[in-house]
């Protein structure tokens, strides 16, 4: 029953937060004359922020790779555990515009602040579409704005890394921008897929990896360099939870006791 109430008590928090965000937000846009609309997306990033303060069930680490106050272009990629991952990675220290579903982009308040905000979506059922999204993200890039994906593409459902798609490799390879990877750890327990509860209070890491230059790839080396970022971040995740690399691959099978084979 406690945990109820406590989810209850954050879930009301967080809706009172965004509904006297949106009206900040507009506001700030009317007199952001950023081309890439730097200050506003800023912002709506410190909603997430905000978020995590009225949840006391969160204890948050950032660590490793220390980002540039400055305006510095990179390719951000992380996994993606859970919907807490989005209001935990925005508490870095400066502003990247996020890819994220069409569908997003449709809800209520929240899709409307990532329009002000100048967020990217893809529409995946659109073929064309992943070609916009890389040139939206490439005039980003441009400007000194960095770029967010989840190449996953989906929540994990087991708390292991699963496939990325090329999309977020291909952008750095044809700009020649270096990729940021992020590791997230211990978000899956935190906000549980397919339910509204939150989990017991818990320790979530967020580890900045160091930037891996894309200057050397060409096009045909895009495997090579998607697998290596996501390697990178597997061994991260695994080196927090003191296990082996393969036990958070997703893409290693496991065997019917649930471990993984060799």
């Amino acid at each position: 029953m406690l945990a109820v109430l406590r989810s209850v008590w954050v879930w009301c928090a967080v809706a009172l937060l965004v509904i006297v965000w949106l009206p900040l937000l507009g506001i700030i846009r009317l007199f952001d004359r950023d081309p890439v609309r730097y200050t506003t997306g800023r912002w709506f990033r410190n909603l997430g922020v905000a978020m995590t303060k009225v949840n006391p069930l969160w204890r948050l680490h950032i660590t490793g790779f220390t980002v540039p106050r400055e305006r510095t272009p990179f390719v951000v990629v992380s996994n993606h555990q859970s919907l807490a991952d989005i209001p935990l990675i925005s508490h870095i220290p400066w502003e990247m515009k996020w890819i994220g579903k069409a569908e997003l982009f449709r809800l209520p308040i929240i899709g409307w602040m990532m329009q002000l905000s100048g967020d990217i979506a893809v529409d995946r059922k659109d073929a064309r579409s992943g070609a916009r999204t890389i040139i939206r993200a490439s005039q980003y890039l441009e400007q000194r704005c960095p770029v967010m994906f989840f190449p996953e593409g989906t929540r994990s459902p087991d708390g292991r890394v699963g496939r990325f798609s090329d999309g977020a490799f291909h952008l750095a390879i044809r700009t020649h921008t270096p990729i940021l990877p992020i590791a997230v750890e211990g978000s899956s327990d935190a906000l549980p897929k397919h339910s509204w509860r939150f989990g017991n209070p818990s320790d979530i890491h967020v580890h900045v990896l160091d930037p891996i230059p894309t200057v050397e790839y060409g096009p045909d080396q895009l495997g090579a360099l998607r697998d290596r970022v996501r390697m990178a971040i597997v061994h991260a995740i695994a080196t927090r939870r003191g296990v082996s690399d393969r036990e958070v691959d997703g893409l290693t099978p496991r065997t019917s006791s649930g471990s993984t084979t060799v």
